[in-house]
Protein backbone atom coordinates (compact mmCIF):
# COMPACT_ATOMS: atom_id res chain seq x y z
CA UNK A 1 0.00 0.00 0.00
CA UNK A 2 1.02 3.22 -0.72
CA UNK A 3 0.24 7.07 -0.02
CA UNK A 4 -0.77 8.93 -2.76
CA UNK A 5 -0.21 12.59 -2.51
CA UNK A 6 -2.87 14.68 -1.00
CA UNK A 7 -4.59 12.13 0.84
CA UNK A 8 -2.79 13.29 4.13
CA UNK A 9 -4.55 16.65 4.57
CA UNK A 10 -6.45 16.58 7.17
CA UNK A 11 -6.00 17.15 11.24
CA UNK A 12 -4.94 14.66 13.79
CA UNK A 13 -6.12 11.17 12.64
CA UNK A 14 -3.53 10.24 9.69
CA UNK A 15 -5.06 10.20 6.08
CA UNK A 16 -8.46 9.95 5.19
CA UNK A 17 -9.45 6.61 3.70
CA UNK A 18 -12.21 6.52 1.41
CA UNK A 19 -13.18 3.20 3.49
CA UNK A 20 -12.64 1.46 6.54
CA UNK A 21 -14.33 -2.10 6.77
CA UNK A 22 -15.30 -3.35 10.00
CA UNK A 23 -14.92 -7.15 10.64
CA UNK A 24 -12.93 -8.98 8.18
CA UNK A 25 -15.32 -12.36 7.80
CA UNK A 26 -15.67 -13.73 4.30
CA UNK A 27 -18.32 -10.58 3.39
CA UNK A 28 -15.69 -7.79 3.80
CA UNK A 29 -12.69 -10.30 2.11
CA UNK A 30 -15.17 -10.25 -0.93
CA UNK A 31 -15.11 -6.60 -0.97
CA UNK A 32 -11.57 -6.48 -0.29
CA UNK A 33 -10.80 -8.60 -3.52
CA UNK A 34 -13.69 -6.55 -5.43
CA UNK A 35 -11.53 -3.35 -4.67
CA UNK A 36 -8.19 -4.94 -5.39
CA UNK A 37 -10.08 -6.15 -8.52
CA UNK A 38 -10.60 -2.41 -9.42
CA UNK A 39 -7.39 -0.89 -8.41
CA UNK A 40 -5.61 -2.96 -10.96
CA UNK A 41 -8.05 -2.00 -13.13
CA UNK A 42 -7.93 1.56 -13.22
CA UNK A 43 -5.34 2.32 -10.36
CA UNK A 44 -5.78 6.48 -11.68
CA UNK A 45 -8.63 5.86 -9.43
CA UNK A 46 -7.72 3.25 -6.71
CA UNK A 47 -9.63 3.02 -3.57
CA UNK A 48 -7.79 3.26 -0.25
CA UNK A 49 -9.60 1.22 2.23
CA UNK A 50 -8.26 -0.89 5.09
CA UNK A 51 -10.20 -2.93 7.71
CA UNK A 52 -10.44 -4.04 11.26
CA UNK A 53 -11.39 -7.36 12.74
CA UNK A 54 -11.72 -8.37 16.66
CA UNK A 55 -9.63 -11.80 15.97
CA UNK A 56 -5.95 -12.01 16.21
CA UNK A 57 -6.10 -13.45 12.69
CA UNK A 58 -8.47 -14.88 9.69
CA UNK A 59 -10.89 -17.18 10.84
CA UNK A 60 -14.25 -18.40 9.78
CA UNK A 61 -16.60 -20.48 12.06
CA UNK A 62 -13.70 -22.14 13.50
CA UNK A 63 -15.55 -23.65 16.20
CA UNK A 64 -17.37 -25.68 13.55
CA UNK A 65 -14.49 -27.19 11.22
CA UNK A 66 -15.79 -30.55 11.86
CA UNK A 67 -13.47 -33.18 10.07
CA UNK A 68 -15.77 -34.48 7.36
CA UNK A 69 -18.20 -31.94 7.10
CA UNK A 70 -19.24 -30.25 4.04
CA UNK A 71 -20.29 -26.60 2.48
CA UNK A 72 -24.21 -26.75 2.00
CA UNK A 73 -23.53 -24.38 -0.98
CA UNK A 74 -21.56 -24.62 -4.24
CA UNK A 75 -17.64 -24.35 -4.46
CA UNK A 76 -18.74 -21.99 -7.58
CA UNK A 77 -20.25 -19.67 -5.19
CA UNK A 78 -17.00 -19.10 -3.78
CA UNK A 79 -16.04 -15.07 -3.42
CA UNK A 80 -15.11 -14.12 -6.55
CA UNK A 81 -16.56 -16.24 -9.25
CA UNK A 82 -19.83 -15.47 -9.91
CA UNK A 83 -18.58 -11.93 -10.32
CA UNK A 84 -15.38 -12.42 -12.13
CA UNK A 85 -14.91 -16.42 -13.13
CA UNK A 86 -11.34 -15.77 -14.02
CA UNK A 87 -10.17 -14.26 -10.93
CA UNK A 88 -7.13 -15.27 -8.99
CA UNK A 89 -8.95 -15.42 -6.50
CA UNK A 90 -11.44 -18.45 -7.28
CA UNK A 91 -11.51 -21.96 -5.46
CA UNK A 92 -10.07 -23.48 -8.44
CA UNK A 93 -7.49 -21.19 -8.55
CA UNK A 94 -6.25 -22.09 -5.23
CA UNK A 95 -6.83 -25.70 -5.21
CA UNK A 96 -4.79 -25.25 -8.60
CA UNK A 97 -2.17 -23.78 -5.98
CA UNK A 98 -2.69 -25.91 -3.57
CA UNK A 99 -1.83 -28.86 -6.47
CA UNK A 100 -4.91 -30.50 -5.73
CA UNK A 101 -6.85 -29.55 -8.68
CA UNK A 102 -7.10 -32.94 -10.86
CA UNK A 103 -7.84 -34.64 -7.16
CA UNK A 104 -10.97 -32.24 -6.54
CA UNK A 105 -12.22 -32.93 -10.00
CA UNK A 106 -12.29 -36.74 -9.27
CA UNK A 107 -14.38 -36.43 -6.46
CA UNK A 108 -17.23 -35.02 -8.92
CA UNK A 109 -18.83 -33.24 -6.24
CA UNK A 110 -19.47 -29.24 -5.79
CA UNK A 111 -19.19 -29.60 -2.33
CA UNK A 112 -16.00 -29.43 -0.40
CA UNK A 113 -15.15 -29.97 2.95
CA UNK A 114 -15.81 -26.87 5.22
CA UNK A 115 -12.18 -27.32 6.38
CA UNK A 116 -10.99 -26.80 2.81
CA UNK A 117 -13.46 -24.28 2.34
CA UNK A 118 -11.77 -22.49 5.37
CA UNK A 119 -8.57 -23.28 3.57
CA UNK A 120 -9.14 -21.02 0.97
CA UNK A 121 -10.70 -18.25 2.77
CA UNK A 122 -7.42 -17.99 4.51
CA UNK A 123 -5.42 -18.55 1.43
CA UNK A 124 -7.74 -15.28 0.39
CA UNK A 125 -6.99 -13.47 3.82
CA UNK A 126 -3.71 -13.97 3.11
CA UNK A 127 -2.86 -11.52 0.04
CA UNK A 128 -4.32 -8.78 2.04
CA UNK A 129 -2.78 -8.97 5.24
CA UNK A 130 -1.03 -5.27 5.10
CA UNK A 131 -4.58 -3.40 5.01
CA UNK A 132 -6.52 -5.54 7.73
CA UNK A 133 -5.58 -4.67 11.65
CA UNK A 134 -6.39 -7.79 13.37
CA UNK A 135 -6.83 -7.86 17.00
CA UNK A 136 -8.66 -4.64 17.19
CA UNK A 137 -12.38 -3.89 17.89
CA UNK A 138 -14.55 -0.94 16.37
CA UNK A 139 -15.98 0.62 19.85
CA UNK A 140 -17.52 3.74 18.23
CA UNK A 141 -18.10 5.33 15.10
CA UNK A 142 -17.92 9.59 15.21
CA UNK A 143 -19.72 11.81 13.08
CA UNK A 144 -17.35 14.81 11.44
CA UNK A 145 -19.30 17.65 10.26
CA UNK A 146 -18.34 20.69 8.19
CA UNK A 147 -19.07 24.30 9.00
CA UNK A 148 -23.04 23.58 7.61
CA UNK A 149 -23.45 20.61 9.94
CA UNK A 150 -23.42 17.83 7.77
CA UNK A 151 -21.53 14.79 8.41
CA UNK A 152 -18.59 14.38 5.72
CA UNK A 153 -16.69 11.99 7.38
CA UNK A 154 -16.96 9.12 10.13
CA UNK A 155 -14.42 8.71 12.88
CA UNK A 156 -13.97 5.35 13.52
CA UNK A 157 -12.57 4.55 17.34
CA UNK A 158 -10.90 1.11 17.93
CA UNK A 159 -9.68 -0.45 20.77
CA UNK A 160 -6.59 -3.58 20.91
CA UNK A 161 -8.58 -6.53 22.25
CA UNK A 162 -5.54 -7.33 24.32
CA UNK A 163 -4.65 -3.79 25.79
CA UNK A 164 -7.77 -1.72 25.73
CA UNK A 165 -6.14 1.28 26.59
CA UNK A 166 -4.54 1.10 22.95
CA UNK A 167 -7.16 3.08 21.19
CA UNK A 168 -6.79 4.62 18.14
CA UNK A 169 -8.95 6.28 15.24
CA UNK A 170 -8.81 6.49 11.61
CA UNK A 171 -11.16 8.86 9.65
CA UNK A 172 -13.01 7.73 6.16
CA UNK A 173 -15.31 8.88 3.84
CA UNK A 174 -17.41 5.73 3.96
CA UNK A 175 -17.64 2.64 6.54
CA UNK A 176 -18.72 -0.58 5.94
CA UNK A 177 -20.29 -3.00 8.47
CA UNK A 178 -19.84 -6.76 8.18
CA UNK A 179 -19.50 -7.75 11.71
CA UNK A 180 -21.34 -11.14 11.32
CA UNK A 181 -23.96 -12.60 13.89
CA UNK A 182 -24.64 -12.48 17.49
CA UNK A 183 -25.96 -16.15 19.28
CA UNK A 184 -29.06 -16.56 19.67
CA UNK A 185 -29.86 -18.32 23.07
CA UNK A 186 -33.37 -19.74 24.74
CA UNK A 187 -34.85 -17.21 26.98
CA UNK A 188 -33.09 -17.16 30.59
CA UNK A 189 -30.08 -19.32 29.48
CA UNK A 190 -26.61 -18.41 29.69
CA UNK A 191 -23.44 -19.38 28.34
CA UNK A 192 -20.92 -20.86 31.04
CA UNK A 193 -18.49 -23.50 31.33
CA UNK A 194 -20.81 -26.44 30.72
CA UNK A 195 -23.29 -24.11 28.42
CA UNK A 196 -22.26 -23.27 25.22
CA UNK A 197 -22.86 -22.36 21.53
CA UNK A 198 -21.95 -25.02 19.02
CA UNK A 199 -19.87 -21.78 17.22
CA UNK A 200 -17.45 -22.99 20.27
CA UNK A 201 -17.81 -26.52 19.94
CA UNK A 202 -14.55 -27.54 18.83
CA UNK A 203 -13.17 -25.52 21.28
CA UNK A 204 -15.18 -26.39 24.28
CA UNK A 205 -14.74 -30.38 23.71
CA UNK A 206 -11.12 -30.39 23.65
CA UNK A 207 -11.33 -28.29 26.91
CA UNK A 208 -12.69 -31.14 28.61
CA UNK A 209 -10.98 -33.19 31.23
CA UNK A 210 -13.37 -35.04 33.70
CA UNK A 211 -16.85 -36.21 32.40
CA UNK A 212 -19.19 -37.84 35.49
CA UNK A 213 -21.95 -37.84 33.74
CA UNK A 214 -20.81 -39.53 30.31
CA UNK A 215 -23.93 -37.26 28.46
CA UNK A 216 -24.58 -34.39 26.36
CA UNK A 217 -27.57 -32.77 25.47
CA UNK A 218 -27.63 -30.92 22.34
CA UNK A 219 -30.36 -28.55 21.53
CA UNK A 220 -31.83 -27.05 18.09
CA UNK A 221 -33.47 -28.48 14.94
CA UNK A 222 -30.93 -27.32 12.42
CA UNK A 223 -27.93 -28.55 10.47
CA UNK A 224 -25.71 -27.02 13.33
CA UNK A 225 -27.85 -29.07 16.14
CA UNK A 226 -27.43 -32.23 13.46
CA UNK A 227 -23.61 -31.91 12.77
CA UNK A 228 -23.32 -31.49 16.81
CA UNK A 229 -24.95 -34.42 17.99
CA UNK A 230 -23.05 -36.10 15.60
CA UNK A 231 -19.29 -34.98 16.29
CA UNK A 232 -20.44 -35.11 19.90
CA UNK A 233 -21.26 -38.97 19.30
CA UNK A 234 -18.75 -40.17 17.76
CA UNK A 235 -15.93 -38.11 19.63
CA UNK A 236 -17.29 -39.69 23.03
CA UNK A 237 -18.13 -43.04 22.39
CA UNK A 238 -19.10 -43.76 25.98
CA UNK A 239 -21.11 -40.93 25.79
CA UNK A 240 -25.12 -40.75 25.44
CA UNK A 241 -26.12 -37.57 23.15
CA UNK A 242 -29.53 -36.17 24.06
CA UNK A 243 -30.80 -34.02 20.75
CA UNK A 244 -33.71 -31.71 22.05
CA UNK A 245 -36.16 -29.93 19.68
CA UNK A 246 -39.79 -28.82 19.19
CA UNK A 247 -40.14 -30.67 16.24
CA UNK A 248 -41.48 -34.08 15.44
CA UNK A 249 -37.75 -35.03 13.97
CA UNK A 250 -35.29 -33.50 11.83
CA UNK A 251 -36.61 -31.39 8.18
CA UNK A 252 -34.70 -32.16 5.31
CA UNK A 253 -33.48 -28.70 3.56
CA UNK A 254 -35.09 -28.14 0.17
CA UNK A 255 -31.67 -27.83 -2.03
CA UNK A 256 -34.09 -28.56 -5.10
CA UNK A 257 -33.11 -26.53 -8.40
CA UNK A 258 -36.39 -24.38 -8.47
CA UNK A 259 -36.32 -23.38 -4.96
CA UNK A 260 -32.18 -22.70 -5.27
CA UNK A 261 -32.92 -19.63 -7.66
CA UNK A 262 -33.73 -17.90 -4.56
CA UNK A 263 -30.32 -17.93 -3.77
CA UNK A 264 -29.77 -16.26 -7.34
CA UNK A 265 -28.16 -12.73 -7.36
CA UNK A 266 -31.06 -11.74 -9.76
CA UNK A 267 -33.38 -12.95 -6.59
CA UNK A 268 -31.92 -10.21 -4.61
CA UNK A 269 -33.40 -7.53 -7.74
CA UNK A 270 -36.90 -9.40 -7.48
CA UNK A 271 -36.78 -9.62 -3.50
CA UNK A 272 -36.21 -5.91 -3.13
CA UNK A 273 -38.08 -4.49 -5.62
CA UNK A 274 -41.32 -6.39 -4.29
CA UNK A 275 -43.89 -4.88 -1.53
CA UNK A 276 -43.47 -5.80 2.18
CA UNK A 277 -46.31 -8.42 2.03
CA UNK A 278 -44.42 -10.23 -0.89
CA UNK A 279 -40.84 -10.17 1.15
CA UNK A 280 -42.27 -11.41 3.98
CA UNK A 281 -44.45 -14.44 1.82
CA UNK A 282 -41.31 -15.15 0.09
CA UNK A 283 -38.98 -15.52 3.36
CA UNK A 284 -41.60 -17.90 4.69
CA UNK A 285 -41.98 -19.71 1.65
CA UNK A 286 -38.88 -20.20 1.34
CA UNK A 287 -37.25 -20.51 5.40
CA UNK A 288 -36.97 -24.24 4.67
CA UNK A 289 -33.74 -23.76 1.89
CA UNK A 290 -31.59 -22.80 4.98
CA UNK A 291 -33.06 -22.37 8.45
CA UNK A 292 -34.34 -25.16 11.34
CA UNK A 293 -33.44 -27.58 8.33
CA UNK A 294 -30.62 -30.44 7.64
CA UNK A 295 -28.66 -32.21 4.95
CA UNK A 296 -30.87 -34.93 3.86
CA UNK A 297 -27.51 -37.35 4.04
CA UNK A 298 -26.95 -36.49 7.42
CA UNK A 299 -30.28 -37.30 8.50
CA UNK A 300 -30.29 -40.28 7.46
CA UNK A 301 -27.13 -41.51 8.59
CA UNK A 302 -28.58 -40.36 12.38
CA UNK A 303 -31.74 -42.25 11.47
CA UNK A 304 -29.67 -45.50 10.85
CA UNK A 305 -27.54 -44.39 14.21
CA UNK A 306 -30.32 -44.73 16.05
CA UNK A 307 -32.07 -47.81 14.43
CA UNK A 308 -28.52 -49.96 15.36
CA UNK A 309 -28.30 -48.76 18.69
CA UNK A 310 -31.89 -49.75 19.32
CA UNK A 311 -31.03 -53.65 16.91
CA UNK A 312 -28.28 -53.27 19.46
CA UNK A 313 -29.86 -52.72 22.99
CA UNK A 314 -27.50 -49.66 23.90
CA UNK A 315 -29.70 -46.55 22.84
CA UNK A 316 -26.82 -43.37 23.27
CA UNK A 317 -28.07 -40.80 20.48
CA UNK A 318 -31.35 -40.29 21.93
CA UNK A 319 -33.89 -38.12 19.63
CA UNK A 320 -36.19 -35.90 22.16
CA UNK A 321 -38.73 -34.51 19.75
CA UNK A 322 -41.36 -32.27 20.59
CA UNK A 323 -39.80 -30.97 23.18
CA UNK A 324 -37.62 -27.91 24.69
CA UNK A 325 -35.28 -26.75 27.18
CA UNK A 326 -36.74 -24.72 29.54
CA UNK A 327 -33.53 -24.22 32.15
CA UNK A 328 -29.94 -25.15 32.73
CA UNK A 329 -28.04 -25.05 36.22
CA UNK A 330 -24.04 -25.43 36.65
CA UNK A 331 -22.96 -28.39 38.58
CA UNK A 332 -19.55 -29.00 39.65
CA UNK A 333 -18.32 -31.01 36.70
CA UNK A 334 -21.16 -30.40 34.14
CA UNK A 335 -24.89 -28.76 33.84
CA UNK A 336 -28.72 -29.54 34.89
CA UNK A 337 -30.51 -29.44 31.77
CA UNK A 338 -34.22 -28.59 32.35
CA UNK A 339 -36.66 -30.37 29.46
CA UNK A 340 -40.28 -29.81 29.12
CA UNK A 341 -42.22 -32.30 27.03
CA UNK A 342 -44.75 -30.27 24.56
CA UNK A 343 -47.12 -32.86 24.76
CA UNK A 344 -47.44 -34.48 28.08
CA UNK A 345 -46.41 -30.46 30.05
CA UNK A 346 -43.79 -32.56 32.35
CA UNK A 347 -40.75 -31.34 32.97
CA UNK A 348 -37.76 -33.99 33.57
CA UNK A 349 -33.59 -33.16 34.00
CA UNK A 350 -30.89 -34.66 32.50
CA UNK A 351 -27.21 -34.00 34.06
CA UNK A 352 -24.72 -33.64 31.76
CA UNK A 353 -21.32 -32.70 31.13
CA UNK A 354 -22.42 -30.12 28.73
CA UNK A 355 -25.28 -28.35 27.13
CA UNK A 356 -24.66 -27.16 23.22
CA UNK A 357 -27.12 -24.37 22.07
CA UNK A 358 -27.23 -24.95 18.16
CA UNK A 359 -30.11 -22.03 18.18
CA UNK A 360 -28.75 -20.34 15.73
CA UNK A 361 -27.46 -16.63 15.52
CA UNK A 362 -29.14 -13.21 15.15
CA UNK A 363 -28.15 -10.16 13.61
CA UNK A 364 -26.44 -7.53 15.36
CA UNK A 365 -28.43 -3.99 15.42
CA UNK A 366 -26.12 -1.92 13.55
CA UNK A 367 -27.16 0.98 15.41
CA UNK A 368 -25.31 -0.09 18.43
CA UNK A 369 -21.77 0.78 16.99
CA UNK A 370 -23.22 4.19 15.23
CA UNK A 371 -24.01 6.22 18.18
CA UNK A 372 -25.29 9.39 17.17
CA UNK A 373 -25.13 8.46 13.14
CA UNK A 374 -28.17 6.11 13.86
CA UNK A 375 -30.56 9.50 14.92
CA UNK A 376 -29.83 10.56 10.70
CA UNK A 377 -30.53 6.65 9.79
CA UNK A 378 -33.83 6.24 8.28
CA UNK A 379 -36.17 3.47 9.04
CA UNK A 380 -39.18 1.69 7.79
CA UNK A 381 -42.46 1.10 9.62
CA UNK A 382 -41.43 -1.51 11.26
CA UNK A 383 -38.36 0.62 12.99
CA UNK A 384 -35.45 -1.47 10.63
CA UNK A 385 -33.02 0.92 8.90
CA UNK A 386 -34.27 1.69 5.21
CA UNK A 387 -31.32 0.15 3.18
CA UNK A 388 -30.63 1.02 -0.78
CA UNK A 389 -30.24 -1.13 -3.58
CA UNK A 390 -26.70 -0.83 -3.24
CA UNK A 391 -26.38 -1.88 0.37
CA UNK A 392 -25.90 1.73 1.90
CA UNK A 393 -27.97 2.80 4.54
CA UNK A 394 -30.67 5.69 3.95
CA UNK A 395 -29.62 8.83 5.62
CA UNK A 396 -31.13 12.34 6.23
CA UNK A 397 -29.44 15.03 3.74
CA UNK A 398 -27.11 15.69 6.57
CA UNK A 399 -25.28 12.82 6.30
CA UNK A 400 -23.06 12.61 3.29
CA UNK A 401 -20.41 9.90 4.30
CA UNK A 402 -21.62 6.65 2.99
CA UNK A 403 -22.61 3.99 5.63
CA UNK A 404 -22.92 0.25 4.16
CA UNK A 405 -24.33 -3.10 5.73
CA UNK A 406 -23.49 -6.08 4.87
CA UNK A 407 -25.06 -9.21 6.62
CA UNK A 408 -28.18 -10.08 8.38
CA UNK A 409 -29.32 -6.29 9.64
CA UNK A 410 -30.01 -6.47 5.22
CA UNK A 411 -32.51 -9.59 5.14
CA UNK A 412 -35.82 -7.40 5.57
CA UNK A 413 -34.47 -5.72 1.99
CA UNK A 414 -32.35 -8.01 0.25
CA UNK A 415 -33.65 -11.51 1.16
CA UNK A 416 -32.61 -14.44 2.05
CA UNK A 417 -28.91 -14.67 1.22
CA UNK A 418 -28.05 -11.75 3.02
CA UNK A 419 -26.51 -14.02 5.84
CA UNK A 420 -24.66 -16.79 3.34
CA UNK A 421 -22.06 -17.10 1.09
CA UNK A 422 -24.26 -17.72 -2.23
CA UNK A 423 -24.41 -13.90 -3.49
CA UNK A 424 -20.78 -12.46 -1.87
CA UNK A 425 -19.21 -12.45 -4.72
CA UNK A 426 -21.79 -9.96 -6.96
CA UNK A 427 -22.55 -8.03 -3.96
CA UNK A 428 -19.15 -6.87 -2.81
CA UNK A 429 -19.16 -5.70 -6.37
CA UNK A 430 -22.29 -3.62 -6.23
CA UNK A 431 -20.44 -1.80 -3.10
CA UNK A 432 -17.66 -1.08 -5.21
CA UNK A 433 -19.49 -0.02 -7.84
CA UNK A 434 -21.33 2.41 -5.48
CA UNK A 435 -18.00 3.78 -3.94
CA UNK A 436 -16.88 4.84 -7.65
CA UNK A 437 -20.25 6.30 -8.56
CA UNK A 438 -19.99 8.78 -5.07
CA UNK A 439 -16.92 11.07 -6.29
CA UNK A 440 -17.12 14.23 -4.41
CA UNK A 441 -15.01 17.34 -4.88
CA UNK A 442 -13.34 18.16 -1.50
CA UNK A 443 -11.35 21.78 -1.33
CA UNK A 444 -9.94 21.35 -4.76
CA UNK A 445 -8.59 17.62 -3.82
CA UNK A 446 -10.83 14.22 -5.06
CA UNK A 447 -12.41 12.47 -2.20
CA UNK A 448 -14.69 9.75 -2.59
CA UNK A 449 -17.57 9.23 -0.83
CA UNK A 450 -20.72 6.47 -1.71
CA UNK A 451 -23.00 6.88 -4.20
CA UNK A 452 -26.66 6.67 -2.57
CA UNK A 453 -29.74 8.39 -1.49
CA UNK A 454 -30.32 11.06 0.98
CA UNK A 455 -33.48 12.58 2.35
CA UNK A 456 -33.98 16.33 2.39
CA UNK A 457 -35.27 18.07 4.74
CA UNK A 458 -38.70 18.78 2.61
CA UNK A 459 -38.88 15.17 2.20
CA UNK A 460 -37.40 15.08 -1.24
CA UNK A 461 -34.04 12.94 -1.78
CA UNK A 462 -30.92 13.51 -3.88
CA UNK A 463 -28.29 11.00 -5.25
CA UNK A 464 -24.88 11.58 -3.28
CA UNK A 465 -22.36 12.17 -6.28
CA UNK A 466 -19.99 14.92 -7.53
CA UNK A 467 -17.29 15.18 -9.90
CA UNK A 468 -13.48 15.16 -9.55
CA UNK A 469 -9.76 13.30 -9.44
CA UNK A 470 -9.70 10.93 -6.80
CA UNK A 471 -6.75 10.68 -4.78
CA UNK A 472 -6.48 7.26 -2.51
CA UNK A 473 -4.33 4.99 -0.85
CA UNK A 474 -4.75 1.96 -2.69
CA UNK A 475 -5.49 -1.43 -1.45
CA UNK A 476 -3.39 -4.21 -3.41
CA UNK A 477 -3.78 -7.63 -2.51
CA UNK A 478 0.12 -9.36 -2.28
Amino acid sequence: MSVRRGDTAHTGCGPIEDLVGIGFGPANLALAIAIDAHNRRDPGSAIHAGFLERQQRFGWHQGMLIEGATMQVSFLKDLVTMRDPGSRFSFLHYLQERGRLADFINQKTFFPTRVEFHDYFEWCAGEFASAVDYGRAAVALRPVRNDDGVTEYVDVVSRSVQDPADESVRRTRNVVLGTGLTPRLPEGVTLGPHVWHNRDLLFRAAELTGRPHRRFVVVGAGQSAAESAEYLHRTFPDAEVCAVFSRYGYSPADDSPFANRIFDPAAVDHFFDAPQDVKQALLDYHGNTNYSVVDGELIEQLYRTAYQEKVQGRERLRILNTSRLTAVEELPGGARAVIRSLGSGEDFTLDCDAVVLATGYRPADPRELLGELSAECLTDEQGRLRIDRDHRVVTTGRIRAGIYLQGGSTEHTHGITSTLLSTLAVRSGEICDSLLRGVLADGGAGALAGGGTSVLEDGGTETVAGEGARTAVAVRAG
